[in-house]
């Protein structure tokens, strides 16, 4: 089992972008993918599901590359999270537990409460939390003549 990176993936994406934007340029998904040090097949795909959402676009021709369709101050990372997660970040198993037995007969509905109290709280945090406030926390983690890459 391997954790979902989808949403760390667009969450860099967006602070990448943030950067562009504040730099006057346009993210390609080649500079993005060297910045995430992933194949750009996968930016793009992610970049698909932020279009989808309305958080991206693409600008065409002379200068040509992805853009925020907002600024970084107006993107939360709930909306991120609705963007590019299809489920929630805990799942039940794919087969029912036997319902037989005194904890697979209860299990299931015991965790989804657990589960959903954690989501809501999560959703909240995120709805607090903007790409700008990334983008703040990324450029205080370097020394202010590193931020070029």
């Amino acid at each position: 089992m391997s954790a979902n990176s989808r949403m760390t993936i667009a969450t860099h994406v967006l602070t990448w972008m943030s950067l562009d934007r504040k730099n006057n340029e346009v993210a390609t998904s080649e500079r993005i993918a060297g910045s995430v040090n992933t194949n750009p097949v996968v930016i793009r795909r992610c970049l698909g599901d932020l279009r989808k959402a309305g958080l991206v676009g693409s600008k065409r021709g002379a200068g040509a590359g992805w853009i925020l369709k907002r600024e970084p101050e107006e993107i939360t990372l709930l909306e991120v999270y609705l963007a590019v997660e299809g489920e929630g970040p805990f799942a039940m198993h794919h087969t029912p537990p036997n319902a037989d037995c005194p904890v697979g007969f209860g299990i299931q509905p015991t965790l989804q409460q657990v589960y959903s109290s954690l989501e809501q709280q999560m959703q909240q945090q995120l709805a607090r939390t903007t790409i700008a406030d990334m983008l703040q926390g990324v450029l205080a983690q370097r020394e202010p003549s590193a931020y070029s890459l």
